[in-house]
């Protein structure tokens, strides 16, 4: 509908998902990363909602691409797609990206795609021709309502064009192969229509109902999905079942470098392994795909990446100061977050930070307000961080301790619903910012002496050197000093 709705699911507090896999001929991109991460976060929102998700992701493992491939590398298509299978797990269990519940591969699912093709061809929706066999478009009413495309006009728009062997044997120009006939050299696979493999089209919607059934709760899916495949597999699946495919289609937006979309084809792209092995950490790269809303595109650039990871540097430090420093601090029960125990002051701003949090995440996940929360929950704790790590002794009283001890706890919990967890490991970004950080706290320890001895207009010499390097000082009651970068 393109408006924000109610979700509804089929069954109450179930939620069935199906997201479109990776064609497994190369390793992935940020491309990949960017869409995986947003349902990552979908999911675990769900979870964290109540909500008790099944999530299926395919592996497109028959495909032109794999079997060029394989011929380059004088292999085969087996062997090219199990490589990559399990490279695709071992990027995304980097990531940090629940693996779903059920991986389906179109190899694996056969008997389901040639079932499905013979269905449509009894209802008349699908006409053989010379061993290939066809979905006619003009015998499904809704096609094009995903893509909001005018068949009409689409046939205007193809008069006159040279048509070629495979366009003769066509109803329409628009129709699209669900089974398509054996060629010399390539793998195949037997079928009432003579050996073939199937069209990309019809294995997902196959999957989809071998896995999940007729109608699910929300497909998902890149941008570039959505015309021709996802207008395609609603149109085969909804003429054959005579159901709602979904009820809810997400697209994620495109990955951009210099002003073009990501993407293998263009050679713009680069792969989740070169990001991580350069010192992003994953939690930085998950950060940085959530600045953005799901559905804009995401714009590449090395300042944006080192931001990210600058940001994702204050929050680790905030997450990990309950573990790091709970003996000192005399935070005993990591797990209790009963809010109500807190002061009214505290208690009022937990649970408004909280509902805060709540109400981003349901508005078509606004992770960038979701995140702004984070932030906000981090940012005593990182000060408090920051204090203990210079070993110097905390100023704060038990009942203030206590309030941010739940202020911690809130602040996990919030991450974690989205895929954001501590990170111990040092990386070679995180040891530079680490150097700048440390730079920072000096100067303002060196500002604090200053101010002790007097020296006014060296403390404000050393405010406004901060403030150059866009460092802003916030002075608090009991000579604390916090600090936020713009």
């Amino acid at each position: 509908t393109r408006r924000t709705e109610p979700f509804k699911p089929l069954r109450e507090g179930k939620a069935s998902i199906y997201c479109c896999g990776v064609t497994v001929y190369d390793l992935c991109h940020l491309g990949h990363a960017r869409s995986y991460i947003n349902w990552d976060v979908l999911r675990r929102y769900l979870i964290w909602r109540g909500f008790s998700v099944t999530f299926v992701q395919n592996f497109t493992d028959i495909d032109d691409k794999i079997l060029k491939r394989a011929e380059e590398e004088n292999s085969s298509m087996d062997a090219v797609s199990e490589r990559n299978i399990t490279a695709f797990h071992q990027d995304m269990d980097a990531l940090g990206i629940l693996r779903p519940d059920r991986m389906p591969r179109a190899t694996r699912c056969l008997d389901g795609i040639r079932d499905l093709i013979s269905e449509l061809e009894e209802k008349g929706a699908a006409y053989s021709a010379d061993g290939d066999v066809y979905f006619a478009v003009m015998k499904h009413a809704g096609y094009g309502k995903l893509s909001g495309r005018d068949l009409s006009e689409q046939q205007q728009n193809a008069d006159g064009r040279v048509a070629d062997a495979e366009e003769a044997r066509k109803q329409h120009p628009f129709d699209f192969a669900l089974w398509k006939s054996a060629k010399r050299g390539e793998p195949s696979f037997p079928s009432p229509w003579g050996e073939g493999r199937p069209g990309w089209h019809i294995e997902c919607s196959a999957m989809v109902r071998q896995e999940l059934g007729e109608t699910i709760d929300i497909h998902l899916g890149g941008a570039d999905l959505v015309f021709p495949h996802h207008e395609n597999e609603i149109a085969q699946s909804e003429a054959a079942n005579g159901k709602d495919l979904a009820s809810v289609w997400l697209h994620n937006g495109m990955v951009n470098v210099g002003g073009e979309k990501m993407s293998k084809s263009l050679g713009n792209f680069t792969t989740i392994r070169a990001l991580l092995n350069s010192g992003i950490s994953a939690m930085a790269l998950r950060l940085f795909v959530l600045q953005a809303n799901y559905r804009k595109p995401l714009d590449f650039t090395t300042d944006a990446l080192d931001a990210a990871n600058t940001g994702w540097q204050g929050l680790n430090t905030a997450l990990k100061v309950g573990e790091k420093h709970a003996k000192v601090l005399g935070w005993g029960d990591q797990t209790r977050n009963d809010i109500n125990t807190t002061n009214n002051n505290d208690k009022d701003q937990l649970v408004a930070l909280k509902q805060q949090f709540i109400e981003a995440m349901d508005d078509d996940l606004n992770s960038s307000g979701a995140l702004a929360v984070l932030f906000e929950l981090a940012r005593p704790l990182r000060s408090l961080a920051n204090q203990l790590n210079r070993r110097e002794r905390h100023q704060h009283a038990a009942t203030e301790l206590e309030n941010l001890h739940h202020r911690w706890i809130l602040l996990t919990e919030l991450a974690t619903a989205i895929g954001l967890k501590k990170e111990d490991g040092e990386h070679p970004k995180e040891e530079a910012n680490k150097d700048k950080i440390e730079r920072i706290e000096s100067a303002i320890s060196a500002r604090q002496h200053s101010k002790s001895i007097k020296d006014y207009a060296e403390a404000d010499r050393i405010r406004k050197e901060l403030e150059e390097m866009g460092i802003e000082l916030i002075d608090k009651p009991g000579g604390i000093t916090e600090w936020i970068r713009h």
